[in-house]
């Protein structure tokens, strides 16, 4: 298995990306400013992206594993590369994601607490409604996980 941090041909890795974030221009707000990182065993399985958000602060865009590949660890195994990747950049780590339990508890699990919630986030800036396990998404989920602690 191995990490490998993505510096062009971002684009390419679009069919993944599209898992993690349904509407391709959405994605085309971060990706050029974005740094990712792609995990391969040995072929490709997870990636992320990753935005600076100033003042000491990151924030995880996307985060993907094919599904045949879910559950596996492998989100697992990235996320830890990139929480010792930034701790010494930046303090904290943002992720916004829909009102998911499966999906909030996966990032609980790994560290992240409620920091806020951003109504109508879905409604107001997708084209089609998004539903994940049967429930259509309508507001942000915002979690947060210190990166500085148990240094």
């Amino acid at each position: 298995m191995r990490i490998e941090k993505i510096t062009d041909c971002k684009k390419r890795f679009l069919d993944l990306l599209l898992l993690a974030d349904e509407q391709e221009d959405m994605i085309d707000r971060y990706l050029e400013r974005g740094e990712m990182f792609a995990l391969f065993d040995p072929d490709l399985k997870s990636l992320c992206v990753l935005t600076d958000e100033g003042e000491g602060m990151c924030e995880l865009k996307s985060l993907a594993t094919y599904e045949r590949h879910q559950g596996q660890g492998y989100a697992t195994r990235l996320l830890e590369r990139v929480f010792r990747h930034y701790r010494d950049r930046y303090s904290d780590m943002l992720v916004g994601t829909g009102e998911n339990p499966r999906i909030l508890a996966f990032y609980e699990r790994r560290g992240f607490a409620f920091s806020h919630r951003l109504k109508n986030f879905f409604t107001d800036n997708y084209r089609k409604p998004i539903v994940e396990d049967g429930v259509q998404l309508t507001d942000m989920i915002c979690l947060k996980k210190s990166l500085r602690c148990g240094r």
